[in-house]
């Protein structure tokens, strides 16, 4: 089989390269990562050669190119069913796929007002545009209702592509102080310490780049 390769921007910044990197990585999909950073406010023209939108993520298989977070994640997990990228359970698969979804179609005020930022110390913005909380109080309850019915400690019990479309949201309510529920930050705490989560963490935070318009 032609390896995989992943291309991704930023780590501290790229909420959109962290979802399919984290769930190959936190499932034991093998590939080769490509890291070619924003390059604001021109763009990277490096992004044109490897992405027909001229976007990451992207991963390439062979002569295969395949773009958008989810997207990506369908094919790997059809290329490797052993991963576990998606529950076991037919419903529950269902389940997974729709909240991913609705995180990939929706709560653009949080994203809008909250970059993710990995380095960005924890602090409050001064002021939260409209729909911002609405947005933080859905993510909760879809975290406590699939954690409820999964017993946890992740969204379908194990880690899953699930848990990775949500992971810059983890990071968002951490970094600009949204939560203060016990279940919400125990399920964060969750996310934070698995070791593909840590990776990538480590590797954000000696990075060295400044994309003036995430730092809010």
């Amino acid at each position: 089989m032609d390896k995989l390769t992943l291309y991704i921007a930023n780590k501290n910044y790229s909420s959109w390269s962290f979802r399919p990197w984290l769930a190959m990585q936190g499932c034991g999909v093998d590939f080769e990562e490509v890291l070619i950073p924003f390059d604001f406010p021109a763009g990277n023209p490096r992004f044109h050669a490897i992405s027909p939108t001229a976007r990451v993520p992207v991963l390439h298989h062979g002569s295969l190119r395949v773009w958008e977070s989810l997207a990506i994640i369908e094919y790997v997990a059809e290329l490797f069913p052993q991963a576990g990228l998606w529950p076991a359970d037919a419903a529950h698969r269902a389940q997974a796929r729709s909240i991913s979804m609705e995180m990939l179609a929706g709560f653009r005020a949080l994203r809008n007002a909250c970059p993710m930022n990995l380095r960005r110390p924890k602090r409050r913005l001064l002021e939260l545009p409209a729909g911002v909380m609405d947005d933080v109080a859905r993510i909760e309850t879809i975290w406590r209702e699939m954690r409820a019915q999964s017993g946890g400690p992740f969204l379908f019990g194990a880690f899953s592509a699930a848990d990775a479309m949500f992971a810059p949201v983890v990071n968002r309510f951490e970094t600009y102080d949204l939560v203060v529920a016990e279940d919400t930050l125990s399920y964060m705490a969750v996310m934070k310490a698995h070791p593909a989560w840590q990776k990538w963490q480590t590797a954000a935070l000696e990075e060295t780049w400044i994309v003036v318009e995430d730092e809010a």
